[in-house]
């Protein structure tokens, strides 16, 4: 439900009068048209009206009175001229006009004519111009920020009347903590009365922070729906508009409408939008630092005492100004972090209420394929095996499906036509294998868990999963060096057996080289530099872009220890490989025989249990 705001449903002045000034002006050039190219009669002597007569120029007469008017014949085509004369009472006019064989008839215009010239002049150009001035107008306001561009001032909040978010804390899972510290605002607007007796303020803002897709939005909505009050939904990028004033203007129009529809909760998404950090440089945006300023001034404005709370949602904190984060403003920041492994499992059980899952699926072995996803990543795997499970002509989703949604998810879709022929697909092979057989032969490496030399839409050719089998939150330096021996043994494993590498290592190389740096420059796990912090981290949520804090010199040496560690760990998968090459010979073959082998299949051979029976 969008119900109109009550000044919603009248154009502000100024547009009036905007419009009531065009069409005006419209009207004035019109006549003014007409008044120019419309025919007037034009006065001539009576000898001139003679010579005329003689020459048989003139086509009809009309005598009136002390005034004959005349109409001369066309000329080539031409518009017939219309003169006047004065009538001198000559008594051989008629005789003389009949002898030149000139009509008596009405030179001017009749009433009809009259009327459907005014039509034809001046109602019909007049019409056409106000449409096509109107239409103009709306194309003009859509262009300049959306239909209600032009409405001077009005906010485009979507407006929720009482529970109609059609959310609840039920529909959020995986963010505990962040519900817990919701729940007090929700408390508070059903009984505002328990904390005014004690004197206690409900805070005006809180600032919802996380990356994208941890249901930053959702929770907001189920604020709403929880307290059952209206629910003022808009985004940050709605305020800004080329014309400067206009999102302040709407600020204040925001905040009306919430104090009148007290207790209510106004929502505002991508906060950053218009809260970036203001600087003294003359290249700034006037207009988005004027909507900040006066969203700082309407929320030290309002009384909070009245029901209207704040939520905003943002995945870039850092940016914000700091007048927008003290204390009287947003004085609660709530992270809505990525999911540990219980709340993966409680977010795909949410999502898949809705669907046919068959029995015996193991929620657990499917959030644990999935660390550092997000809620709407798990959303979309639910969705994905349900897709393929009607692909595959079935009524349930089944656990095989649910893995290939993961796999879909992290590599892309399998290119089953995909033509690679067969030494690349031996190279492959022993890649893929490589990286394994380094991860199995490492105690501080994860299981490993599907292996497949199967192409994906991504460009990956094949890839190896390992999956942990606890959630870990903490990197030790062995299991960092551990990481980066196992990627270097996809390289290792095409040198050992072919003599030279592939261009397939790509992103083993790059995942390797920004391991190691971030060992030395962050984590601290360098003999040379110790605990010093050589990086920073911007952008935490959104990637975490990293920038060097060092000088040059230092910076060469940082980049001498990183390449010491990968050699180090290159050499390690190495030896490994070398040590079990009848190994990697065998289950190379079997991989190639196969396609796609699980870490139980692989651990068998591995082990000397022997080839795992066929089913």
């Amino acid at each position: 439900m969008n119900p109109t705001s009550p000044n919603n449903g009248k154009n502000p002045k100024r547009l009036k009068r905007s419009l009531l000034v065009y069409y005006l002006g419209l009207l004035l050039i019109v006549i003014f048209i007409n008044v120019l190219l419309s025919p007037s009669p034009r006065q001539i002597d009576y000898s001139d009206f003679i010579d005329l007569l003689d020459q048989g120029k003139i086509d009809v007469v009309q005598l009136q009175g002390d005034e004959i008017a005349i109409k001369l014949k066309d000329s080539e085509g031409s518009r017939s001229q219309v003169y006047t004369t004065i009538n001198v009472g000559d008594p051989e006019l008629t005789q003389r006009l009949l002898d030149a064989k000139v009509r008596f008839g009405a030179v001017t215009e009749s009433g009809l004519s009259s009327l459907l010239s005014m039509l034809l002049y001046m109602v019909l150009p007049f019409a056409i111009m106000a449409l096509l001035g109107t239409l103009m107008f709306r194309s003009i306001s859509k262009k300049m920020g959306g239909p209600g561009a032009m409405t001077f001032g009005k906010s485009n909040a979507k407006v929720y009347v009482e529970a109609q978010t059609g959310k609840t804390f039920a529909d959020v899972a995986g963010q505990d903590e962040a519900k817990e510290a919701l729940t007090e605002l929700v408390d508070f607007l059903h009984e505002p009365a328990r904390y005014s007796r004690i004197g206690a303020q409900l805070p005006k803002g809180a600032l919802l922070v996380g990356p994208p897709g941890t249901g930053k939005t959702l929770l907001a909505k189920a604020v709403a729906g929880e307290a059952g009050v209206p629910f003022f939904s808009i985004s940050g990028s709605e305020f800004v508009e080329m014309f400067v004033g206009m999102g302040a203007a709407r600020v204040r129009d925001l905040f009306k409408q919430a104090a009148e529809k007290a207790p209510c909760i106004v929502f505002i998404d991508e906060i950053d939008t218009i809260g970036k950090r203001r600087d003294s440089s003359l290249g700034g945006n006037d207009e988005r630092e004027q909507t900040l300023n006066q969203l700082l001034s309407e929320m030290d404005g309002f009384d909070g005492s009245k029901g209207v709370i704040i939520l905003a949602a943002t995945n870039r904190p850092e940016t914000l100004d700091p007048a927008l984060l003290r204390p009287g403003r947003f004085d609660r920041r709530i992270p809505v972090e990525l999911p540990d492994l219980n709340g993966r499992v409680a977010i795909l059980k949410v999502h898949a209420k809705d669907v046919h899952v068959a029995s015996g699926v193991d929620w657990n072995v499917i959030a644990r394929a999935t660390a550092g996803a997000s809620g709407a990543e798990l959303a979309n795997i639910i969705n994905e095996g349900a897709l393929r499970a009607v692909r595959c002509g079935r009524d349930t989703v089944e656990q095989q499906d649910f893995e290939e949604a993961v796999e879909t998810v992290i590599a892309g879709y399998q290119r089953k036509d995909a033509a690679i022929n067969e030494h690349e697909k031996q190279v492959v092979a022993y890649h893929e294998i490589g990286h394994a057989l380094v991860a199995a032969k490492q105690k501080d490496s994860a299981p490993v868990h599907k292996i497949t030399i199967v192409p994906r839409t991504s460009g990956a050719l094949g890839y190896t999963m390992q999956v942990d089998e606890q959630e870990r939150k903490l990197m030790t330096k062995e299991e960092a060096l551990a990481k980066v021996a196992t990627l270097t043994g996809g390289r290792a494993a095409e040198e050992l057996i072919f003599g030279t590498g592939s261009s397939g290592a790509s992103n083993d190389i790059e995942q390797a080289t920004k391991i190691a740096r971030t060992m030395i420059t962050r984590f601290g796990m360098s003999n040379t530099f110790d605990m010093m912090a050589l990086e920073t981290v911007t952008n935490q949520y959104l990637g975490g872009d990293t920038s060097l804090i060092c000088s040059a010199e230092t910076a060469a040496k940082v980049d001498a220890e990183v390449l010491q560690i990968i050699k180090s760990c290159h050499a390690r998968a190495s030896e490994i490989l070398s040590e079990n090459i009848d190994k990697l010979h065998q289950l190379a073959a079997y991989l190639l025989e196969k396609e796609t082998i699980t870490g139980d299949e692989f651990m068998a051979i591995l082990n000397d249990a022997g080839q795992p029976q066929q089913a």
